[in-house]
Formats: structure tokens, sequence, C-alpha cells
């Protein structure tokens, strides 16, 4: 088991390198869900699956702890901890539902309100003169440290001295601005569910692959030959077809196009790849949904909108966007070599109802466990997991671009080929991980 010192990673990342005990050390896992994981802002839901008073969805913020997202008689949003105050038992088990006036222990009979203070304790005459004081927030559904949501995204963090969320989001907040503002009316809602999946490998497996574009071609080479075949069978008018197929074949793009779209890194582990263009660029656009954009923002700056065309965006460690697409996937870890991957799909309000087929389409095509793409991805992921345990090489390298990435005022940018993603991450990593990601250390 890797000597883990209290305030040095130097021996586990180094500018162009990473040691393999990052995916399979049980104690290196544990002490990222405390300083990673329990120190950044994590994303909890959208605040359109609680739509009124009582609504509430559950999920955990890291491995093992519970919250719930509800929203309260004011119309606010809270975050709490899904635990009683009083012997400990969650409260809420089921993923999704409404609470009808309180929440209630199924333990002990307790109450809370929507905002997790103490209602109603069953027999309270039982405490008289114990010194028992049920004004006391220890007994109380707690809130977390910090909650904050922008454009519906609702995240949460347990720590105190995180920034604001816009602060941590940096000028990363652009892709969820271009998601929302890709909707007519100017919001997203979701919709058609959410799928979940688990990978037998560590979490950041997926982090790092998400703007690695050395891989598509080789990884998803077979499903995309066979898209171009199916397509070259197909009749002019086999309108269907064609655009599940246009779908596929641009995870096969070159090395110069994928180069061409660039990555941008920012401070916190964020980046993207594309901007100005991506493998997204080239989608047909439907007349009908082109027209509720022009109306809605008039021809120049529906314009601008398509025209900031991001592949994958990360909010470093729990979240990534699809903008042209309209998914996300989030990162819910178990153990060292296991975590859930969450696909969401959304409605643009708005649009017409094809675009959200569309979104569905590529979430079943490209995200699912029974798709063509994600599956792939899963596999190498797997193979890289088991490669890991041997002791023939204890370093995994990131040296493409390295020298070559240009640091601007909020940002580094590079080639869409480098690997300043994993430099980016893995800058953040080791800062989260010494205690001084909140420090004012310079990222």
């Amino acid at each position: 088991m890797t000597m883990i010192p209290d305030r040095n990673f130097d021996h586990l990342v180094q500018p162009t390198r990473l040691h393999r005990d990052l995916y399979i050390d049980p104690e290196l896992f544990e002490l990222e869900m405390s300083r990673i994981w329990g120190q950044a802002w994590i994303f909890i839901g959208h605040e359109s699956q609680i739509p009124e008073p009582g609504d509430y969805f559950t999920t955990n913020i890291d491995h093992k702890t519970p919250v719930v997202m509800i929203r309260d008689t004011d119309g606010s949003i809270k975050v709490l901890h899904n635990r009683c105050g009083h012997k400990g038992a969650r409260l809420v088990v089921e993923r999704q539902g409404k609470v009808r006036g309180a929440f209630n222990c199924s333990y002990h009979g307790w109450r809370f309100r929507f905002d997790g203070s103490l209602l109603a304790v069953p027999n309270e005459k039982g405490y008289a003169d114990t010194g028992f004081d049920s004004s006391d927030p220890c007994y109380g559904m707690r809130p977390l440290a910090q909650v904050d949501h922008y454009r519906g995204f609702v995240f949460a963090t347990l720590s105190e001295k995180a920034p604001a969320l816009l602060d941590w989001m940096g000028g990363a907040r652009d892709c969820f601005d271009n998601l929302c503002d890709r909707a007519p009316e100017g919001e997203v809602e979701v919709a058609g569910g959410v799928t979940r999946y688990e990978h037998q490998c560590n979490w950041k497996f997926i982090l790092e692959n998400l703007n690695d574009t050395m891989h598509p071609m080789v990884v998803h080479q077979s499903v995309v030959q066979a898209a171009k075949q199916f397509i070259s069978t197909l009749p002019e008018d086999a309108v269907q077809q064609r655009s599940e197929a246009e779908i596929i074949p641009p995870f096969g793009a070159s090395y110069e196009t994928f180069e061409n779209s660039g990555i941008t890194g920012f401070n916190y582990g964020h980046h993207y790849d594309g901007g100005k263009t991506s493998i997204h660029a080239d989608y047909s656009v439907m007349p009908e949904y082109h027209e509720a954009m022009v109306a809605a923002y008039g021809e120049e700056r529906t314009r601008e909108i398509y025209a900031f065309n991001t592949h994958n965006v990360c909010f470093y460690p729990s979240l990534t966007i699809k903008c042209a697409v309209q998914n996300i996937r989030v990162i819910r870890p178990i153990a060292v070599d296991r975590f859930i991957v969450e696909t969401w799909s959304f409605r643009l309000k708005g649009a017409p109802d094809a675009m959200l087929q569309r979104t569905l389409l590529y979430s079943r095509l490209i995200n699912s466990a029974m798709g063509m793409v994600g599956p792939d991805d899963l596999e190498v992921y797997r193979r890289a997991q088991e490669g890991h345990q041997s002791p023939a090489g204890e370093w995994i390298e990131f040296h493409r671009g390295y020298g070559t990435d240009q640091q601007l005022d909020d940002r580094i940018v590079g080639g869409g080929t480098s690997d300043l993603d994993m430099r980016t991450q893995y800058r953040a990593w080791k800062d989260y991980m010494q205690g001084a990601i909140f420090d004012g250390v310079d990222q």
C-alpha cells in the first residue's frame, strides 16, 4: 500500500506522468473521497426534477454520504443530509418523489420540515428536564456546507472553504450558458429518464477519456466502419436511418480534425475540447428548430449559439456535459475499482419534440450500457484497470503537447490531441489532495 505523506504528492503526480497507485490503491481512493469529493462542488440534480414544494430527489454526494434535494415551501432549493438527527436512520429511500407535509422517520417517528429543522418529537414530555433542546440544529436534518445553482443545475459542497460556485466554474460556465441558450426559451429540463450503469474500474478513467482525442479512431474503428457501410446502402429518402447514422461516423474523425478542435483547461480541473468546432459541428439543424431559435434570438445570435461547439465538457470531478446534444453524464464513485455513470437527457424548452428525440437517440447509441460507442470505452478502461495490477511498469505518461500549452488570463489552451486535459486534471488532483486547492495557491 502507498505510504501517503500529509501534504506532498510529488511522488505520485509529476508534470508529465502519474503513478499507477492512483487507480488501484484503496487507501488513496478513500483520501480522494475526503479531499476531492469532500471539498469540490458536486453536481446534485436539476431544479426541473423538483418543481413543487415537497418534491425531492436523492443521491450520494460521494461514495457513501446520502443527500436529498428538496423544494422548500418558499420555492427555494435545499440539499440536506438524508439522515435523521435522532438515531441517524436514512429518511428517504426512494430515488425521487414527494414529501407530504414533513419528512417522517420510519424508526421513531421524528418529523422534519423541508428546510431540515426538527418539527416534532413523539411523546416529547419524556425529554422534560433532561437538557434536550429541540431547537438545536444537531437534531435536525443538517444542510450541506454550501448549496447553489446555475441555470437550473444544482451543486453542493461539504466544504465551508470552497469558493462561490460561479468562481469555481470559472470560464467553463460558458458551456452551461450554451446548453441552455440552445433552448428557444433559454431553459432546459430533465426528460426521458436517467440511465445508470456500473463500470468495473477507477472513476478517473472516464474523466481522462473525455477529451482524449487520440483514442476514437482506434477504439471506435469497427463501429464507425459499420456505420459508414450501413449509410452507403441507404436510399436518399431514408431520413430516420440517416439521422441515426450521422451520429456515429464523427467518432472516427482524423487526428487533424481533432487537433484543430483544440482543448481548453481551467482552474480546479475543468476542461473541454472544441469551442469553435467539434465532432458535433456538422450535425444537421432541423428547420423547425432553427425557426424557433430565430424567433427567440434573431438570426445573428442564433448563429453565435450554434458556433460555440464543444464536444465534452468536464466540471471536475463529478459532471460532464454535451451541449450540442443536450445530455450530461454524472460520475458516482463506489470503490477504487468501481463507479456508476448516469446519463441524463434534457428537453430544450420551446424546441420541437424532435430535438428531445434526437437527444434520447444519441444517449442510447453512444452512452448507454447497450450502446455502440460507450461500451468500447468501458472495455479499454477495464483492460487498463487490469493492466495496472502488473508490476512491469509504475508510471502512466501524458507528455503529448507538453511545453506548448498557452496560458491565458483564466485558462490554458492547446492543440486538440494534446494531453492538456490530463495535466489540468492532475494539477487540480494534487492541489485538492495536498489541501492547497482553496488556499490561494496558483492553479
